[in-house]
């Protein structure tokens, strides 16, 4: 079957221009148009079966495309889900739930089959596959993440690098010189998801930047794993009093694994994490907040406002906020000097 794809590859135009020549929603120039038109009647393609809902009448359905596979915590995608879906119904629209595992593939078939008006996607990826065809695509999308070029993309994120670089920042402030990084499943890393990489950089920069000695190592969700983590960084950073944490799903895990090793939290050793504020709060530890439902809201109305005709920025990054709390104490010197 011929889509809007094909047709714009003949035409040697966007996705996107095809379906402006198709509705008037956008001017496009009498050449243009009529190269479109040709290529349309040569393909002998039929809009009424593969218009996406851009170019159509409104579904008011966005698709999430969620990141359930090996090394995604669900609780925290499920916060995205409540939080899309909350913020979509404010604007009257529904969500239809798409896992990742379906690939371009499956972005290319909703869009063709116009069940949807858009795209959230999540877990991106600094290479990711689904970017081109989302460039492509006349439907538009928004990136809850960014990839390493967001040219003719609209992404919305935290800024992890500065996320990293903020509690290395916090610490190093308060005296500590020797701080562990424990961040997420290795496969996470493994797949070049953004978030997880940007993070690393961030905090491997600031280390270097403060004279600070650090040690950076993924950590898997089992019970042995993290004992083996947190004992492997214990061993090569024998003074270290400061662990970075990015990983919520091995969050309490760690502060137990610390205590099994003698190390008192923060007496001993200040964790400072980086996720949602109900988890740090309840484990008392300070951190940099995951802010999802903030995430999740921005990223449903850029989307409103694209299909609404309006170009929002390539990339919007929120800035990482820290709250502090008991988890971290100021470093006292190793040597006291006294008078006699």
């Amino acid at each position: 079957m011929v889509t809007m794809v094909d047709v714009a590859k003949h035409a040697g135009v966007a996705p996107s221009t095809v379906s402006y020549v198709l509705t008037g929603k956008r001017p496009v120039s009498a050449h243009t148009r009529v190269r479109v038109r040709e290529s349309i009647q040569l393909l002998g393609y039929r809009p009424q079966s593969g218009l996406p809902a851009a170019a159509r009448s409104r579904t008011n359905v966005l698709a999430l495309v969620l990141p359930l596979r090996e090394g995604v915590h669900l609780p925290v995608v499920m916060r995205f889900v409540t939080a899309v879906v909350t913020a979509a119904r404010a604007h009257d629209m529904d969500v239809l739930l798409v896992t990742a595992d379906q690939g371009a593939a499956g972005l290319r078939a909703l869009a063709e089959g116009g069940r949807v008006d858009g795209f959230l996607v999540m877990d991106v990826e600094l290479d990711d596959e689904r970017v081109p065809v989302l460039r492509q695509l006349g439907s538009p999308s928004v990136l809850l993440g960014h990839p390493a070029a967001v040219k003719g993309l609209t992404c919305v994120d935290l800024d992890f690098e500065a996320a990293g670089a903020r509690c290395v920042d916090h610490l190093a402030e308060l005296g500590h010189r020797s701080i562990g990084f424990l961040g997420a499943p290795s496969v996470v890393y493994e797949r070049n998801t953004g978030f997880a990489q940007r993070t690393l950089a961030g905090f491997s920069a600031a280390a270097m930047r403060r004279g600070v000695t650090s040690t950076a190592l993924p950590a898997e969700q089992r019970q042995e794993s993290v004992l083996a983590v947190v004992t492997t960084l214990l061993r090569e950073l024998p003074r270290m009093s400061a662990l970075v944490v990015q990983n919520e799903a091995v969050l309490g895990k760690v502060v137990d694994c610390l205590r099994a090793e003698g190390r008192r939290v923060p007496d001993d050793v200040a964790v400072v994490a980086i996720c949602p504020d109900e988890l740090a709060e309840r484990l008392r530890l300070t951190s940099v907040q995951l802010p999802v439902e903030v995430l999740g809201r921005r990223a449903v109305d850029l989307l409103v406002a694209k299909l609404n005709g309006h170009q929002p920025p390539a990339l919007t990054l929120l800035p990482p906020k820290l709250a502090s709390r008991t988890g971290v104490r100021t470093r006292e010197p190793l040597l006291r000097v006294t008078k006699d």
